[in-house]
C-alpha cells in the first residue's frame, strides 16, 4: 500500500514546479508593470511642475509652459502621452500661481491602458518684476 502511494505522486514535483513558476512570473510582471506606471506618473508630475515654473516666470505665458511640459514628456515617454496639456491660472494661499495640468493613458498592461485614466497638475507662484 505504502508504494502505491509512493507511485502515485511521481511526477507531481514537475506539476508543482510548473504551477508556482507560473505564479512567480505573473508576480514578477506584477511589480514590473506597478513600476512602469509609477515611473510614468512621476515624469507626467514633474514635467507639469517644470511646464508651470517655466510659464510663471516674468515674460512668459501659459503657452510656453504647455510648450515646455509636452517638450519634456516628448523626450522622456512619448508623445501620445503630450497631446493633452492644459494650463491656467491658479491661487494658493492668496498667491496668484500658473497651473499646468496633463491628462494621460494610465497604462495597464505595458504602455496601453486606460485613456485619460491619470491626471497630474504642476503649479508656481507666478514672478512679479517691478
Amino acid at each position: 500500500m505504502l508504494r502505491a502511494l509512493v507511485v502515485e505522486e511521481r511526477g507531481s514535483a514537475v506539476a508543482e514546479f510548473t504551477l508556482v513558476g507560473i505564479l512567480l512570473t505573473v508576480l514578477a510582471l506584477a511589480v514590473v508593470q506597478l513600476a512602469l506606471a509609477l515611473h510614468v506618473r512621476n515624469t507626467l508630475l514633474d514635467a507639469a511642475a517644470e511646464g508651470a515654473r517655466y510659464a510663471a516666470l516674468g515674460g512668459s505665458s501659459s503657452a510656453d509652459g504647455i510648450a515646455r511640459t509636452k517638450d519634456l514628456i516628448t523626450a522622456a515617454v512619448s508623445a501620445e502621452y503630450a497631446q493633452d496639456v492644459t494650463a491656467g491660472s491658479a491661487s494658493i494661499g492668496g498667491v496668484p500661481a500658473v497651473e499646468v495640468s496633463v491628462r494621460a493613458t494610465l497604462p495597464v498592461v505595458g504602455l496601453l491602458g486606460v485613456q485619460r485614466g491619470l491626471e497630474v497638475s504642476g503649479h508656481a507662484a507666478i514672478e512679479v518684476v517691478e
